[in-house]
């Protein structure tokens, strides 16, 4: 079966230290490199979602400009 661009899709095991191993595909896609900071966001009723530290911090940016903030606020 062919995966459409852009998606993928895997198990992961969870080690004895509660690790998780990111699979090749899943990091090819976001481009995830070894020292990357990455946020991990959880909810018990809508599970578990990890996004690039960066884009996370972009996007509180945009939404602190969006209330007017000033810029040395924001950090």
């Amino acid at each position: 079966m062919e995966r459409p661009d852009g998606k993928f899709m895997s198990t992961v095991k969870v080690g004895e230290k509660g690790q998780i191993v990111i699979p090749k595909g899943a990091r090819d896609i976001f481009n995830i490199k070894p020292g990357d900071t990455l946020l991990l966001l959880a909810d018990k009723e809508r599970g578990i979602a990890i996004v690039r530290n960066e884009e996370f911090i972009q996007f509180a940016n945009a939404i602190f400009a969006a209330q007017g903030k000033p810029e040395e606020e924001q950090e």
